[in-house]
């Protein structure tokens, strides 16, 4: 509550003057941030839409070319085609700033093979497993690029909740104290100036009443000394 710990007093009222605009200019910057973090979230989102229907179909694709090679070559051919791999992807992770979000770039290397890097002799094999190896690796790369969409998009969301409550604090708690501060102080040093100025009235009418009992009482004086005289 207004004034159970704010002195009414000039210097008060400029330093709260100084933070309400100091807070109004951070809730100005605040709100813009948010809005510029919102369309930059929304933008996420839309790849974000994209690259799942991309994932799911991915995933769809390497699932029909698997059972098909398993179906054609069996299970156990299939196997061995996969432990031959030698050479496994990589995964490399740097970041970039968007907005004062630091948000991942997740890079994938070694995923896209030629038939001779992926280790299983060519023959004994068949295309099934040719198509089933190639649809497991653009799912892998589309899993990798799920995940950086992904954990942007969660930083960004995490990042626009705090701002937003960062605007509502500002908004709906300091500013609103800070104002109720404000007018609480400029209400008490309006009285205190209509007091002051009350009780320099008070004065002067009790001077101008004693210099006017002064000047009868020497007129009274000077009657007498001219009566006197007489």
């Amino acid at each position: 509550m207004a004034g159970d710990d704010v002195k009414p007093t000039r210097k008060n009222l400029m330093e709260i003057e100084d933070r309400i605009e100091l807070s109004e200019r951070g809730h100005d910057t605040l709100e813009q941030k948010r809005d510029g973090l919102i369309m930059e979230f929304m933008d996420i989102l839309d790849q974000a839409q994209d690259v799942r229907a991309e994932l799911e179909g991915d995933y769809e694709r390497a699932q029909r070319r698997i059972d098909m090679a398993r179906a054609m070559e069996g299970d156990i051919a299939v196997r061995g085609a996969a432990a031959a791999l030698q050479d496994h992807p990589e995964i490399t992770t740097e970041s970039k700033n968007i907005m004062g979000v630091v948000v991942p770039q997740i890079e994938s290397t070694k995923v896209r093979k030629s038939i001779d890097e992926r280790g299983y002799g060519v023959l004994g094999t068949s295309a099934r497993i040719d198509e089933a190896a190639e649809a497991y690796e653009e799912l892998l790369e589309s899993i990798v690029l799920a995940a950086e969409v992904e954990t942007a998009m969660k930083k960004m969301l995490d990042e626009i909740e705090k701002t937003k409550r960062r605007v509502n604090a500002l908004e709906f708690k300091l500013l609103p104290e800070l104002h109720e501060n404000e007018e609480y102080i400029e209400q008490k040093l309006e009285e205190q100036e209509r007091e002051e100025i009350f009780r320099m009235k008070k004065i002067k009418e009790k001077k101008e009443r004693e210099e006017k009992a002064e000047r009868e009482a020497a007129d009274e004086t000077e009657e007498e000394r001219v009566t006197a005289d007489d």
